[in-house]
Protein backbone atom coordinates (compact mmCIF):
# COMPACT_ATOMS: atom_id res chain seq x y z
CA UNK A 1 0.00 0.00 0.00
CA UNK A 2 1.53 3.41 -0.81
CA UNK A 3 1.17 6.28 1.40
CA UNK A 4 -2.24 7.97 1.65
CA UNK A 5 -2.74 11.30 0.16
CA UNK A 6 -2.28 14.52 2.47
CA UNK A 7 -5.98 15.67 1.02
CA UNK A 8 -9.45 14.95 0.89
CA UNK A 9 -11.76 14.52 -2.31
CA UNK A 10 -15.57 15.19 -2.11
CA UNK A 11 -18.01 13.92 -4.75
CA UNK A 12 -21.68 13.67 -5.34
CA UNK A 13 -23.46 11.25 -7.35
CA UNK A 14 -25.30 12.38 -10.83
CA UNK A 15 -27.45 10.97 -13.17
CA UNK A 16 -25.90 7.55 -14.30
CA UNK A 17 -22.38 8.96 -12.69
CA UNK A 18 -20.18 10.41 -10.58
CA UNK A 19 -18.77 13.80 -9.89
CA UNK A 20 -15.64 14.19 -8.31
CA UNK A 21 -14.15 17.36 -6.84
CA UNK A 22 -10.06 16.64 -5.83
CA UNK A 23 -7.56 19.42 -4.60
CA UNK A 24 -7.07 21.16 -7.86
CA UNK A 25 -10.01 20.41 -10.30
CA UNK A 26 -13.18 18.41 -10.67
CA UNK A 27 -14.65 15.77 -13.42
CA UNK A 28 -17.49 14.05 -13.67
CA UNK A 29 -17.89 10.55 -15.58
CA UNK A 30 -21.82 9.04 -17.00
CA UNK A 31 -21.63 6.00 -18.34
CA UNK A 32 -23.44 6.07 -21.72
CA UNK A 33 -26.24 4.76 -23.28
CA UNK A 34 -23.45 2.98 -25.40
CA UNK A 35 -21.89 1.60 -22.85
CA UNK A 36 -18.68 4.14 -22.93
CA UNK A 37 -17.78 5.66 -19.94
CA UNK A 38 -17.31 9.72 -20.68
CA UNK A 39 -15.38 12.07 -18.47
CA UNK A 40 -15.25 15.82 -18.54
CA UNK A 41 -12.34 17.53 -16.45
CA UNK A 42 -11.76 20.97 -15.45
CA UNK A 43 -9.16 22.71 -13.15
CA UNK A 44 -10.31 24.11 -9.94
CA UNK A 45 -7.88 25.19 -7.52
CA UNK A 46 -8.78 25.05 -3.57
CA UNK A 47 -10.61 27.54 -2.87
CA UNK A 48 -8.30 28.44 0.07
CA UNK A 49 -5.91 29.47 -2.96
CA UNK A 50 -8.80 31.45 -4.35
CA UNK A 51 -10.06 33.90 -1.22
CA UNK A 52 -8.87 34.26 1.99
CA UNK A 53 -12.06 34.05 3.56
CA UNK A 54 -12.05 30.56 2.47
CA UNK A 55 -9.00 29.84 5.25
CA UNK A 56 -11.35 31.50 8.21
CA UNK A 57 -12.95 28.87 10.16
CA UNK A 58 -17.33 29.44 9.45
CA UNK A 59 -16.89 31.68 6.95
CA UNK A 60 -15.05 28.49 4.50
CA UNK A 61 -18.34 26.28 5.52
CA UNK A 62 -20.70 29.10 3.41
CA UNK A 63 -18.35 29.44 0.94
CA UNK A 64 -17.72 25.32 0.39
CA UNK A 65 -22.05 24.91 0.37
CA UNK A 66 -22.51 27.45 -2.03
CA UNK A 67 -19.62 26.19 -4.31
CA UNK A 68 -20.62 22.32 -3.83
CA UNK A 69 -24.30 23.45 -4.96
CA UNK A 70 -22.80 25.39 -8.44
CA UNK A 71 -20.65 22.29 -9.43
CA UNK A 72 -23.02 20.02 -8.44
CA UNK A 73 -26.11 21.72 -10.76
CA UNK A 74 -23.30 22.14 -13.48
CA UNK A 75 -22.45 18.50 -13.22
CA UNK A 76 -26.49 17.30 -12.83
CA UNK A 77 -26.70 18.86 -16.71
CA UNK A 78 -23.66 17.87 -18.22
CA UNK A 79 -24.98 14.30 -16.72
CA UNK A 80 -28.41 14.26 -17.78
CA UNK A 81 -27.36 14.96 -21.81
CA UNK A 82 -24.20 12.33 -21.56
CA UNK A 83 -26.95 9.62 -20.03
CA UNK A 84 -29.39 10.77 -23.18
CA UNK A 85 -32.15 11.75 -20.45
CA UNK A 86 -32.06 15.30 -22.04
CA UNK A 87 -31.06 16.81 -25.43
CA UNK A 88 -27.64 16.95 -26.51
CA UNK A 89 -26.84 20.58 -26.83
CA UNK A 90 -24.89 22.93 -24.94
CA UNK A 91 -22.17 20.69 -22.71
CA UNK A 92 -22.12 24.04 -20.75
CA UNK A 93 -25.17 25.22 -18.81
CA UNK A 94 -25.55 28.69 -18.55
CA UNK A 95 -24.69 30.74 -15.62
CA UNK A 96 -27.85 32.38 -15.16
CA UNK A 97 -29.62 29.92 -15.42
CA UNK A 98 -27.60 27.68 -12.60
CA UNK A 99 -28.32 30.96 -10.39
CA UNK A 100 -31.68 30.65 -10.78
CA UNK A 101 -32.01 27.15 -10.29
CA UNK A 102 -29.89 27.56 -6.88
CA UNK A 103 -32.16 30.26 -6.43
CA UNK A 104 -35.08 28.56 -6.67
CA UNK A 105 -33.94 25.34 -5.07
CA UNK A 106 -33.07 27.28 -1.58
CA UNK A 107 -36.18 28.69 -1.75
CA UNK A 108 -37.30 25.21 -1.65
CA UNK A 109 -35.33 24.26 0.76
CA UNK A 110 -35.85 27.07 2.83
CA UNK A 111 -39.54 26.49 2.87
CA UNK A 112 -39.46 22.71 3.80
CA UNK A 113 -37.24 22.71 6.46
CA UNK A 114 -37.31 25.59 7.78
CA UNK A 115 -40.54 27.65 7.59
CA UNK A 116 -43.04 24.02 7.60
CA UNK A 117 -41.27 23.39 10.95
CA UNK A 118 -41.63 26.48 12.65
CA UNK A 119 -45.23 26.89 11.68
CA UNK A 120 -46.56 23.30 12.87
CA UNK A 121 -44.60 23.90 16.11
CA UNK A 122 -46.85 27.14 16.75
CA UNK A 123 -49.52 25.64 15.90
CA UNK A 124 -49.10 21.97 18.10
CA UNK A 125 -47.44 23.13 21.20
CA UNK A 126 -50.45 24.28 22.69
CA UNK A 127 -51.35 20.21 22.79
CA UNK A 128 -48.08 19.05 24.27
CA UNK A 129 -47.62 22.44 26.70
CA UNK A 130 -47.37 26.28 25.93
CA UNK A 131 -43.89 26.89 26.54
CA UNK A 132 -40.81 28.33 24.56
CA UNK A 133 -38.79 25.23 25.24
CA UNK A 134 -41.71 22.75 23.83
CA UNK A 135 -41.81 25.03 20.60
CA UNK A 136 -38.31 24.78 19.93
CA UNK A 137 -38.35 20.97 20.55
CA UNK A 138 -41.40 20.49 18.53
CA UNK A 139 -39.66 22.85 15.79
CA UNK A 140 -36.42 20.48 16.16
CA UNK A 141 -38.15 17.15 15.67
CA UNK A 142 -40.28 17.99 12.78
CA UNK A 143 -37.09 19.98 11.27
CA UNK A 144 -35.02 15.86 11.63
CA UNK A 145 -38.61 13.92 10.45
CA UNK A 146 -38.87 15.98 7.49
CA UNK A 147 -35.13 15.30 6.30
CA UNK A 148 -35.80 11.80 6.98
CA UNK A 149 -38.90 11.34 5.37
CA UNK A 150 -38.10 13.18 2.60
CA UNK A 151 -35.00 11.20 1.93
CA UNK A 152 -37.29 7.87 2.34
CA UNK A 153 -39.97 9.16 0.08
CA UNK A 154 -37.38 9.67 -3.28
CA UNK A 155 -35.80 6.48 -2.01
CA UNK A 156 -38.45 4.59 -3.41
CA UNK A 157 -38.30 5.61 -7.05
CA UNK A 158 -36.23 3.06 -9.01
CA UNK A 159 -34.05 6.04 -10.91
CA UNK A 160 -33.42 7.64 -7.13
CA UNK A 161 -32.39 4.34 -6.56
CA UNK A 162 -29.56 4.34 -8.77
CA UNK A 163 -28.28 6.89 -8.44
CA UNK A 164 -27.89 6.01 -4.74
CA UNK A 165 -26.00 3.50 -5.75
CA UNK A 166 -24.09 5.77 -7.42
CA UNK A 167 -23.62 7.47 -4.46
CA UNK A 168 -22.47 4.17 -2.93
CA UNK A 169 -20.12 3.41 -5.48
CA UNK A 170 -18.80 7.42 -5.03
CA UNK A 171 -17.59 6.75 -1.30
CA UNK A 172 -16.37 3.23 -1.86
CA UNK A 173 -13.85 4.99 -4.05
CA UNK A 174 -12.57 7.88 -1.99
CA UNK A 175 -12.23 5.25 0.72
CA UNK A 176 -10.10 3.25 -1.49
CA UNK A 177 -7.94 6.47 -2.52
CA UNK A 178 -7.55 8.19 1.03
CA UNK A 179 -6.66 4.97 2.21
CA UNK A 180 -3.70 4.61 -0.47
CA UNK A 181 -4.75 1.51 -2.12
CA UNK A 182 -5.50 0.34 -5.79
CA UNK A 183 -8.45 2.09 -7.77
CA UNK A 184 -9.17 -1.80 -8.85
CA UNK A 185 -12.79 -2.47 -8.83
CA UNK A 186 -11.55 -5.78 -6.23
CA UNK A 187 -10.01 -3.00 -3.81
CA UNK A 188 -12.85 -0.69 -3.65
CA UNK A 189 -15.31 -3.36 -3.09
CA UNK A 190 -14.02 -4.06 0.01
CA UNK A 191 -14.75 -0.41 1.66
CA UNK A 192 -18.36 0.53 2.62
CA UNK A 193 -20.36 2.88 0.79
CA UNK A 194 -21.12 5.25 3.78
CA UNK A 195 -18.92 8.17 4.49
CA UNK A 196 -18.59 10.75 7.04
CA UNK A 197 -18.06 13.36 5.03
CA UNK A 198 -20.85 13.36 2.93
CA UNK A 199 -23.47 15.41 2.07
CA UNK A 200 -25.88 13.80 4.00
CA UNK A 201 -24.42 13.56 6.82
CA UNK A 202 -24.31 17.81 6.61
CA UNK A 203 -28.22 17.76 5.91
CA UNK A 204 -28.79 15.65 9.51
CA UNK A 205 -26.07 17.90 11.10
CA UNK A 206 -27.31 21.28 9.95
CA UNK A 207 -30.98 19.55 12.16
CA UNK A 208 -28.98 18.86 14.88
CA UNK A 209 -27.00 22.39 15.28
CA UNK A 210 -30.11 24.62 14.55
CA UNK A 211 -32.12 22.69 17.21
CA UNK A 212 -29.45 23.81 19.73
CA UNK A 213 -28.75 27.42 18.26
CA UNK A 214 -32.74 27.60 18.26
CA UNK A 215 -32.71 26.95 21.93
CA UNK A 216 -30.67 29.78 22.82
CA UNK A 217 -33.55 31.78 21.04
CA UNK A 218 -36.28 30.00 22.77
CA UNK A 219 -37.77 33.27 24.32
CA UNK A 220 -37.91 35.56 21.21
CA UNK A 221 -41.33 36.63 19.85
CA UNK A 222 -42.84 33.82 17.09
CA UNK A 223 -42.04 36.72 14.39
CA UNK A 224 -38.45 36.58 15.07
CA UNK A 225 -38.46 32.67 15.68
CA UNK A 226 -39.76 32.90 11.63
CA UNK A 227 -37.00 35.31 10.88
CA UNK A 228 -33.99 33.52 12.58
CA UNK A 229 -34.96 30.42 10.67
CA UNK A 230 -33.96 32.52 7.25
CA UNK A 231 -31.34 34.86 8.90
CA UNK A 232 -29.21 32.46 10.55
CA UNK A 233 -29.12 29.50 7.79
CA UNK A 234 -25.85 30.88 7.05
CA UNK A 235 -24.51 30.70 10.44
CA UNK A 236 -25.59 27.26 11.17
CA UNK A 237 -24.62 26.04 7.76
CA UNK A 238 -20.83 27.84 8.66
CA UNK A 239 -21.03 25.74 12.25
CA UNK A 240 -22.19 22.45 10.39
CA UNK A 241 -19.31 22.27 8.25
CA UNK A 242 -16.86 22.64 11.31
CA UNK A 243 -18.67 20.46 13.07
CA UNK A 244 -18.81 17.82 10.38
CA UNK A 245 -14.80 18.60 9.36
CA UNK A 246 -13.93 17.45 12.56
CA UNK A 247 -15.95 14.84 12.86
CA UNK A 248 -14.20 13.55 9.84
CA UNK A 249 -10.65 14.87 11.62
CA UNK A 250 -10.81 13.94 15.37
CA UNK A 251 -12.09 10.36 16.69
CA UNK A 252 -12.81 12.14 19.57
CA UNK A 253 -15.25 14.19 17.76
CA UNK A 254 -16.26 10.80 15.36
CA UNK A 255 -19.85 10.35 17.53
CA UNK A 256 -21.26 13.84 15.21
CA UNK A 257 -21.03 11.44 12.33
CA UNK A 258 -23.07 8.67 13.43
CA UNK A 259 -26.37 10.03 12.44
CA UNK A 260 -25.42 10.86 9.11
CA UNK A 261 -23.94 7.47 8.77
CA UNK A 262 -26.95 6.22 10.05
CA UNK A 263 -29.61 7.84 7.43
CA UNK A 264 -26.80 6.88 4.60
CA UNK A 265 -28.53 3.46 5.27
CA UNK A 266 -31.12 5.33 2.87
CA UNK A 267 -29.23 7.43 0.77
CA UNK A 268 -26.49 4.93 -0.46
CA UNK A 269 -26.65 1.57 -1.92
CA UNK A 270 -23.93 -1.71 -2.67
CA UNK A 271 -23.20 -0.16 -6.71
CA UNK A 272 -22.22 -2.73 -9.35
CA UNK A 273 -18.74 -3.29 -10.72
CA UNK A 274 -20.10 -0.92 -13.56
CA UNK A 275 -20.88 1.94 -11.86
CA UNK A 276 -17.62 1.58 -9.29
CA UNK A 277 -15.80 1.84 -12.76
CA UNK A 278 -17.16 5.17 -13.35
CA UNK A 279 -16.81 6.52 -9.85
CA UNK A 280 -13.01 5.72 -10.60
CA UNK A 281 -12.85 7.28 -13.89
CA UNK A 282 -14.51 10.39 -12.26
CA UNK A 283 -11.89 10.22 -9.44
CA UNK A 284 -8.78 9.61 -12.05
CA UNK A 285 -10.10 12.24 -14.26
CA UNK A 286 -10.39 14.75 -11.73
CA UNK A 287 -6.80 14.46 -10.28
CA UNK A 288 -3.88 16.23 -11.62
CA UNK A 289 -0.52 15.08 -13.34
CA UNK A 290 1.52 14.08 -10.51
CA UNK A 291 -1.59 12.95 -8.27
CA UNK A 292 -2.86 10.29 -11.01
CA UNK A 293 1.04 8.98 -11.44
CA UNK A 294 1.00 8.35 -7.61
CA UNK A 295 -2.28 6.57 -7.84
CA UNK A 296 -1.09 4.34 -10.66
CA UNK A 297 2.07 3.56 -8.48
CA UNK A 298 -0.24 1.80 -6.38
CA UNK A 299 -1.42 -0.99 -8.68
CA UNK A 300 -3.83 -2.10 -10.80
CA UNK A 301 -6.65 -0.02 -11.86
CA UNK A 302 -10.14 -0.70 -13.28
CA UNK A 303 -9.57 -1.04 -17.18
CA UNK A 304 -12.98 0.08 -17.40
CA UNK A 305 -12.14 3.51 -15.72
CA UNK A 306 -8.69 3.42 -18.06
CA UNK A 307 -10.40 3.44 -21.36
CA UNK A 308 -13.15 6.10 -20.64
CA UNK A 309 -13.34 9.02 -22.95
CA UNK A 310 -11.73 12.19 -21.55
CA UNK A 311 -12.91 15.57 -22.05
CA UNK A 312 -10.40 18.53 -20.68
CA UNK A 313 -12.23 21.57 -20.96
CA UNK A 314 -10.73 24.71 -19.58
CA UNK A 315 -11.99 26.65 -16.61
Amino acid sequence: MSRPPGASVGGQAVLEGVMMRAPSGWAVAVRRPDGVIEAMSRELPRLASRSRLAKIPFFRGIMVLVESLSLGFRALSWSAQKAGIEEEGDAEIPKWQIALTMVVAVTLGIALFALIPVFAADFLKRYVGDSSIAFVVLDGVIRIALIVGYMWVISRSKEIQRVFEYHGAEHMTIHAYEAGDPLSVEAVEAYSPRHPRCGTSFLILVGLVAFFVFLTLAELPFVWQVASRVLLIPVIAGLSYEVLKAAAGYRWMAWASRPGIWLQRITTKQPTDDQIEVAIASLLAALDEGERSAVEARGSIAPGALAAELNIESA
